[in-house]
């Protein structure tokens, strides 16, 4: 089983009172039950890495949790979001230098890097949005993975940083991440020098989405996941599908297909209850068809 909190009220705070309905325990492999926590309570998946010994770093068996949890059951229409966060005042320090090793280029190594590829691409493909949600440091590849959420919520205690080079290793695939949501030069910036950046200018550079309190954390994710959940479900899966695929095409070639899925998108069930609601000034009964 997943390791998970005995008590609602000692793992969430009176802010999520309103959003509880249940708490779903689901059959977990090996790999999840050391280093990640999972609930999933009212259609939100709670995914919370639990290494603090290691700084949360991205080991293979991390990763290989990480990813067991990201992809679980898909198929069903009752999930509606998926979080990642942390225990410790670490996010992630990013891949595990231990499992790196002072040696040779290697298969291993290699492998280590694609794990996390996967673990990123799963994010893209999830049919529901993935948010970070960052209270502490995310460090190099925990970084790289922070950047290829969906969104991220931060604190103002957070801080980000690709420090790979002052240890001889540039952070290049962290800079995959980090270049495609930050300006050239301020991702160069984080890269080349290796200096980390706060919340406040994480949000400025577009790394972040949200800086809000460590105290008022959770009442901002109630209320965001709150938002996704009051949509159709096979809408959010087929718009955030398209949005991905749209931002590697040509501008004529996006709107071409944009038009098509618009299209494909008025045929779905759930749209025509969402007009009909429209116009009969009521909420949606989604169906999530």
């Amino acid at each position: 089983m997943f390791r998970t909190i005995k008590t609602l009220k000692t793992f969430l705070p009176k802010y999520y009172a309103s959003c509880l309905v249940r708490l779903t325990h689901t059959a977990a492999g090996p790999a999840l039950q050391k280093f990640v926590e999972v609930a999933e309570i009212n259609g939100v998946r709670e995914i919370t890495f639990n290494d603090p010994k290691t700084r949360n770093s991205l080991s293979m068996a991390m990763m290989d949790a990480i990813l067991e949890a990201v992809c679980l059951d898909w198929s069903n229409k009752e999930l509606r979001c998926i979080i990642l966060n942390a225990h410790g005042n670490v996010w992630s320090a990013g891949h595990n230098l231990r499992e790196l090793g002072p040696c040779k280029p290697s298969k291993k190594q290699t492998e280590i890097f694609e794990k996390l590829t996967k673990i990123i691409l799963s994010i893209y493909e999830a049919p529901v949005p993935v948010i970070a949600e960052v209270n502490g440091l995310a460090a190099a590849a925990g970084c790289q993975l922070v950047a290829s959420c969906d969104f991220v919520i931060a604190t103002d205690k957070s801080s980000f940083m690709t420090p790979g080079a002052n240890f001889g290793i540039f952070c290049s695939t962290p800079g995959i991440a980090v270049s495609r949501v930050m300006s050239r030069s301020k991702a160069a910036y984080m890269l080349m020098t290796g200096l980390p950046i706060d919340a406040q200018q994480a949000y400025q550079a577009g790394l972040v989405t949200r800086v809000v309190s460590e105290d008022n954390l959770k009442k901002e994710m109630c209320e965001i996941t709150s938002a996704i959940k009051a949509k159709s479900h096979a809408v959010i899966a087929l718009g955030k599908k398209f949005y991905y695929e749209q931002l590697k095409l040509p501008i004529e070639e996006a709107y071409r297909l944009g038009a098509e899925k618009m299209t494909e998108n008025l045929a779905l069930p759930d749209t025509q209850e969402g007009i009909k609601a429209f116009k009969e000034k009521r909420k949606p009964v989604w169906q999530h068809e």
